[in-house]
């Protein structure tokens, strides 16, 4: 009789562009998530969850690859006899979803419709150090009305929410452009009719904050060498013709006054640069009556990212404070939440143009963001611990722990092997907890608890005398009855 074949064990790793989230990791996502809904359901907005799995059909041209319908999401293709089930995929962004959702539920919903919605998103892309093929989004669109105020109110929402998450006044600028004053330009060149120069000059606008104006002049010229010598061939437009460019990309001044002006040189006679200035302006004006200034809220032409993809106003939220990069270079953190104003994203589904307008926050970048200013990344308290000095007496100690529940303090009682003390200590320390609670047979007799403050004892064991040590005891031993108030004090005194 042959052998069978041991079935080899599964190996224990996440997959590529994966990763797993611990406690504190959680913790912190859900508080500043928590946080942003706060702020985002003052102004108005209220939360959507949708479905995590969309039909491909209804992602539609957002597909990264529209002829491979599995590369860029994570896509399958449902099973039926005749093997022409549909084609599902994880969700990549929370914008297409909103898309079959207003246009599926459109009658029922309130017009404008403002929504927020948040959570992980999958895209089937290659992994590198901080991208992962999930990763949290966070998002709030308003759809069905073409005011600029719309928009205004987006970005005064999100620097109220950054100021909310701690991002302290002064650490970042919320940057707007606007894509009809870019096809104003396309249009005082003469190529507002000529679609592959006009891809192709977007396509040398999007690498502004690489190479510069000096190397955009080149790209949209002859070309120009990049850094590893290869030669990079260029539009092939005269300095005249790329002149309108050059101006729309450096028109940004230190009064917004004067950057209009720019604005409106670069444009020339196209009246769809006109109405993007003019919306522009609108957006300015309407943030400066609600106390908005240009040192948090900027219009900024250079801002370039999104453009091809939006129909009117962008913004992008930049933090503006220097981190260590990792050869020890000081640079900008940079982006954080990015969006715009995208009037046809519903008409796919409806045939009819659906104005639309919205940001999304980058919660991972933000997260890491709030770790380089230190407003989170310490370790997370952990609950107070009962320990078990008789393991037939568990019901006393489990009521214990109900006691300090119900006083809202975060408690659990030790459940391995109480055999060893010591092992239930190294348990409490490895959970970062505040407290442990000891009762063994004699204080049972005498009706009192021993409460350990271990964050003293760490503190003291570090560095006190034995004097010191005595007359800073980080031990007590109170009256049972006093057990929840002695905790209460302790962790008020720890801070916590």
């Amino acid at each position: 009789m042959a052998k069978t074949k041991k079935q080899p064990r599964p190996t224990a790793e996440t997959p590529k562009g994966f990763r797993d989230y611990f406690g504190a990791e959680v913790s912190e996502r859900a508080e500043m998530l928590q946080k942003i809904a706060a702020v985002y359901h003052r102004y108005g907005f209220d939360a959507l969850e949708s479905s995590a799995v969309e039909t491909v059909e209804a992602l539609g041209k957002f597909l990264p690859d529209v002829d491979r319908p599995n590369e860029g999401v994570f896509a399958w293709q449902e099973a039926d006899e005749d093997g022409k089930g549909d084609w599902l995929a994880l969700r990549y962004d929370l914008t297409a979803p909103l898309a079959r959702v207003y246009a599926q539920h459109r009658n029922d919903l309130p017009t404008p419709y403002r929504r927020f919605a948040m959570g992980p998103v999958w895209r089937n892309e290659k992994p590198g150090p901080g991208r992962y093929r999930q990763f949290y989004q966070c998002d709030a669109d308003t759809v069905g009305t073409a005011s600029m105020a719309a928009d205004a109110e987006i970005c005064a929402m999100l620097a109220d929410t950054l100021e909310e998450v701690g991002i302290p006044r002064g650490d970042y600028l919320i940057r707007v452009n606007n894509r009809k004053v870019l096809n104003g330009v396309l249009e005082s060149m003469g190529l507002a009719d000529d679609a592959e120069r006009s891809a192709a000059v977007m396509r040398t606008i999007d690498k502004f904050d690489k190479v510069g104006e000096a190397g955009v002049r080149e790209l949209l010229g002859k070309g120009r060498l990049d850094a590893s010598g290869a030669y990079i061939d260029g539009v092939g437009l005269t300095d005249e013709q790329a002149g309108p460019v050059l101006t729309f990309l450096t028109s940004k001044a230190a009064d917004t006054g004067e950057t209009f002006a720019n604005l409106r040189r670069a444009v020339g006679d196209s009246p769809m640069g006109q109405e993007g200035i003019a919306e522009l302006e609108q957006i300015a004006d309407l943030l400066a009556a609600q106390g908005y200034g240009p040192d948090r809220i900027v219009i900024d032409p250079s801002v370039v990212r999104g453009l091809g993809y939006y129909t009117g106003p962008v913004f992008e939220a930049e933090l503006t404070f220097d981190i260590l990069d990792e050869t020890g270079r000081k640079r900008q953190f940079g982006s954080v939440a990015g969006g715009g104003r995208y009037d046809d994203l519903v008409k796919r589904f409806t045939g009819q143009a659906v104005p639309a307008t919205g940001i999304s926050i980058g919660v991972d970048r933000l997260l890491a963001a709030l770790r380089e200013k230190g407003r989170i990344g310490t370790a997370a308290t952990g609950p107070v611990v009962v320990t078990v000095m008789d393991r037939d007496r568990m019901a006393d100690y489990q009521a214990m722990v109900g006691e300090l529940r119900q006083a809202g303090i975060r408690a659990e009682v030790y459940l391995g092997n109480p055999k060893n003390f010591g092992n239930q200590l190294k348990y409490a320390d490895k959970r970062n907890s505040p407290v442990a609670i000891i009762e063994g047979g004699d204080e049972k007799e005498k009706g009192i608890v021993q409460i350990k403050d271990l964050v003293l004892g760490a503190k003291i064991a570090e560095n006190a005398t034995l004097e010191e040590w005595k007359e800073r005891p980080s031990q007590f031993e109170v009256p049972r009855d006093q057990m929840v108030a002695k905790v209460r004090e302790i962790l008020d005194g720890q801070g916590g």
